[in-house]
């Protein structure tokens, strides 16, 4: 992942997105490790394209984990809602949980 910079990220008042795959050691064993590789990568690209759509930045990501900054609520919540129904018909379901508040960034996030 390319490093951010502090212009790069909303200011202000901010929404957190964090998701994270249910069952992922479940999924590793029923699909393989090809078959959840695939489909580890189709999630990620279903995830960041439903999420930059939304006005989301990508802050980290870490295994099957996503980090975003929303610059308001709103579009977090409809970038979490429209990855859920993107990922409807495949075999990976993802938590999400949102934080929203003013966070201090400092030299290293």
């Amino acid at each position: 992942m390319m490093m951010l910079m502090q212009g790069d990220l909303p200011s202000g008042t901010v929404t957190f997105l964090f998701s994270d795959v249910e069952g992922s050691t479940r999924l590793l064993a029923e699909l393989g490790e090809e078959g959840y590789a695939a489909a580890l990568a189709h999630h990620r690209r279903l995830l960041r394209a439903a999420f930059n759509a939304h006005g989301g930045v990508e802050v980290d990501t870490q295994g099957d984990a996503f980090f975003f900054a929303f610059p308001d609520a709103a579009g977090a919540v409809a970038a979490a809602s429209a990855a859920q129904r993107a990922l409807e018909s495949g075999p990976i379901r993802v938590r999400m949980g949102l934080h929203t508040g003013t966070p201090l960034l400092g030299e290293e996030g």
